[in-house]
């Protein structure tokens, strides 16, 4: 299939693009900023105040785990291929479509809506799942609403697989090397969007607990492609 022209060829974002920035969250109207992908430093954030707080999920801390890859699973990069749905039973996540996000005109990444809460989106940005490189996905934890697609991240531990259906009709299948919950100030740009040689994933949610109307840390887990 061809890219969409917004996806680098290679396994780096193009020179010419900046990488995403993470401030707050993305200006959805009524998306709690907990529940947001709140990626950098700096700047305010808008949230529902206390609107729908009573049923958001509960603050969650993972501990960090990092595992070295498993070279007896390591699979040959796959070719360029669209993600349609995210699989991750040990977190009890079965979903699509996968959402295309971007970036906005203040070149910070885009989020699902509050009313998609129950769905992941995909960096486009970035290469697909299964290519050589880092994929992000990223995903809401909670929102005003309540308890979102990621409420569950707690129960995701290192060696767990991570599924992703593409719109060929492969799917590529990532175990998790890491899981880092960083405070989003300290958000690891580079770790991250940084160039890799492996196929790689990244899902990116919220945790930790609830500060002046939006949650103060990053979830992140850090995965490879296997057989």
């Amino acid at each position: 299939m061809s890219r969409p022209s917004t996806t680098p060829r290679q396994h780096t974002l193009p020179r010419h693009r900046p990488l995403p920035r993470h401030r707050g969250l993305a200006r959805h109207r009524g998306l709690l900023a907990g529940g947001a992908l709140a990626l950098a430093v700096g700047g305010g954030v808008v949230g529902c105040a206390g609107t729908g707080s009573a049923a958001m999920a509960p603050d969650v801390q993972v501990r960090h785990v990092s595992a070295a890859p498993a070279a007896d699973r390591a699979a040959r990069p796959m070719p360029a291929s669209e993600p349609t749905r995210l699989t991750i039973p040990s977190a009890g996540v079965d979903a699509g479509p996968v959402l295309r996000l971007g970036l906005d005109a203040g070149q910070e990444l885009q989020v699902p809506s509050v009313e998609q809460a129950g769905q992941p989106g995909w960096y486009t940005g970035s290469v697909t799942p299964g290519e050589r490189g880092a994929a992000v996905l990223v995903a809401h934890y909670d929102t005003a609403r309540g308890p979102a697609l990621l409420r569950n991240v707690a129960e995701i531990k290192a060696g767990d697989l991570m599924e992703v259906g593409r719109a060929d009709g492969s799917t590529a299948r990532f175990a998790v090397r890491e899981i880092q919950q960083v405070d989003k100030k300290d958000f690891p740009t580079n770790k991250v969007y940084g160039k890799t040689d492996r196929p790689e994933l990244r899902l990116i949610t919220c945790g930790g607990p609830v500060r002046d109307g939006h949650r103060t840390d990053n979830i992140i887990l850090f995965a490879d492609l296997v057989k």
